[in-house]
């Protein structure tokens, strides 16, 4: 989404200047696009829920990543600082930048002494949040009060064209995203045994792998490879064109156990017409119309049943699931449509008077 963004903003005559922790691709694509890149110190911590350790390390180093954002910000002297992750909330803050500021919040904060921290360094700050969906934005809301919270759902750019879906003689059923336990692979063959059951010709695709170097990710992924044994499941790897993958499947599942807060992969298979079912968590709701562009459940055992019911019944329902589902994709998910919502965001909040 951050590289999204960046390739909008010449479109308005803007420029910026990008510090990231850690030294990955990521400084080559910005700098792709034609900005600086600039390395901060912030982490590496474990994902999701802080251990005791990585807390007590977080912020003995809150000093010096301030220090770091004030050196920065009184070099560029920027109109608005955009923050794009919760971790450098508290560093923004600390370094007393007196310049309006963005905050962009993709997930939901569910540790309490995390989200407790950051939000005080929101309401110190006077800080703007724009959240990917009202379930992401509902934390921040006592912090920095309703009229300083908007929310802008996320937008991906679409195939270049889209043709019928496939009538597969053995449907082909997948899971799309990083291979970590919150993304529910474990879930997903377990509704696919049920489905298999039910429907034996069906093919099964995990398409992702771990990130982050993250040793509790490989270890979950072999649990998975593990319990896929003797199941006509395929495991894919990463792919570079989701969609070329996305042609080729009858149904996406989406199995998420934690609180999804507008994962791109949903608004990608809308964008290909591409029929989801997924469970009901986060903000899944928020974009999933239930039985109209896709299809929310409550777990495994109703997953499977949908999955099945689809897989057996009249094609004309999955026809009708896949055209409601580009149509809202054409209407509300489109990458053009968000580029222009956030950098409007942008533009209103630098025109603010922030007194301090």
């Amino acid at each position: 989404m951050l590289l999204d963004l960046l390739a909008a903003m010449p479109s308005r005559g803007w420029c910026a200047e990008v510090a990231l922790p850690g030294d990955g691709p990521l400084f080559d694509s910005v700098r792709g696009l034609g900005f600086e890149a600039l390395r901060i110190d912030c982490g590496p911590y474990q994902s999701r829920r802080k251990s005791v350790a990585d807390l007590g390390r977080f912020v003995t180093e809150i000093p010096r990543l301030a220090a770091q954002i004030r050196t920065l910000a009184a070099r560029v002297e920027p109109d608005l600082v955009y923050i794009n992750g919760p971790r450098l909330l508290p560093a923004a803050a600390l370094a007393r930048l007196g310049k309006p500021v963005l905050f962009h919040a993709h997930t939901e904060v569910s540790q309490r002494s995390a989200r407790m921290l950051g939000g005080r360094a929101l309401r110190r700050l006077r800080a703007h949040v724009t959240a990917v969906c009202q379930t992401v934005a509902e934390a921040w809301r006592p912090f920095v009060g309703e009229k300083n919270v908007s929310v802008i759902y996320n937008g991906v750019a679409g195939p270049e064209s889209v043709g019928p879906r496939p009538h597969n003689v053995a449907p082909r059923i997948g899971c799309i995203g990083r291979i970590a336990p919150e993304k529910g692979q474990r879930e997903f063959l377990a509704a696919a045994a049920r489905v298999h059951r039910a429907l034996p010709d069906a093919r099964f695709l995990i398409l992702g792998a771990p990130l982050f170097s993250d040793r509790a990710a490989s270890d979950y992924e072999r649990e998975v490879r593990e319990a896929a044994a003797g199941m006509p499941v395929e495991f894919a790897g990463w792919v570079t064109d989701v969609y070329a993958a996305m042609a080729n499947l009858d149904l996406l599942l989406v199995p998420s156990v934690w609180a999804e807060p507008n994962p791109r992969v949903v608004l990608e298979a809308f964008a290909a017409g591409l029929p989801v079912i997924a469970f009901r968590t986060g903000g899944l709701p928020e974009i999933v119309e239930d039985g109209r562009n896709g299809f929310l459940c409550d777990g495994v055992e109703e997953m499977a049943r949908l999955a099945t019911e689809l897989l057996q019944g009249d094609r004309a329902r999955l026809e009708c699931i896949s055209t409601a589902a580009r149509e809202s994709w054409r209407r509300r998910f489109t990458l053009e449509r968000w580029q222009q919502q956030i950098l409007d965001e942008i533009e209103r909040v630098a025109a603010r008077l922030v007194k301090l």
